[in-house]
């Protein structure tokens, strides 16, 4: 008989950033897109560097986007 143990490809904690934000981004009457994620700030940093450098890295991967007007931004501890 063999058993088997479930594993979790959740990442832990330690994995993940120290913050949970949420991104989304709208050229009005084109195109829209949401994206989240986790990150760490580095020492020293505001919430306006977090935002630029989330917002940076979003459009990055849809420089489509980098025009865009931004239509939410959330940045919370990650943590409960």
């Amino acid at each position: 008989m063999t058993t088997q143990n479930a594993q979790t490809t959740t990442p832990t904690p330690a994995a993940q950033g120290s913050h949970f934000w949420v991104l989304t981004l709208e050229l009005p009457g084109r195109a829209a897109m949401t994206q989240s994620s986790t990150y760490t700030p580095p020492v020293g940093a505001t919430r306006y560097d977090a935002y630029q450098a989330i917002r940076q890295h979003v459009t990055a991967g849809h420089p489509e986007m980098e025009r865009a007007t931004t239509m939410f931004f959330a940045l919370e501890p990650n943590q409960l």
